[in-house]
């Protein structure tokens, strides 16, 4: 019977290991020359919808994002903005079919976002905390 037991709890185990999903560690990046060093999650959502297109000192903001289907893209829209990525997908179709806005640029991979949001002024980003360097601050979300 306590064979049976521990045969059932490695199992049991197992399965739940097998279910658990990947958990990311998503960092808010910008440009260094970006004069905040926090966003709540309400201006977060706005600047990635491109509904807040300017900094508190007026600057513009460029947004960076990794392709729709990129794990890293899933996680931050999940974990920083509380949507779905096909949620955040259909607000950029309605600007620009709408020809009221433009979707954000898109980045092939955590390297390009990197680059892109060290070289651009008033950048923002996103990207696994591993992949951080010197060349982008980080924002905190609150």
């Amino acid at each position: 019977m306590t064979r049976l037991i521990l045969t059932l709890i490695r199992c049991l185990i197992v399965l739940s290991l097998m279910l658990l999903k990947p958990v990311w560690a998503v960092e808010i990046i910008a440009n260094p020359d970006v004069p905040v060093s926090s966003v709540s999650q309400n201006a977060l959502r706005a600047m990635f919808a491109m509904k807040l297109l300017q900094w508190s000192d007026g600057r513009p903001v460029r947004v960076f994002v990794l392709p729709d289907d990129n794990p890293l893209h899933r996680a931050f829209c999940k974990e920083k903005l509380d949507l779905y990525p096909y949620q955040l997908r259909q607000t950029w179709d309605r600007l620009v079919y709408s020809g009221t806005g433009q979707a954000p640029t898109e980045v092939d991979s955590e390297a390009d976002m990197l680059s892109s949001v060290a070289r651009t002024p008033g950048a923002l980003g996103y990207i696994r905390k591993s992949r951080l360097n010197d060349a982008v601050r980080i924002l905190t979300v609150k």
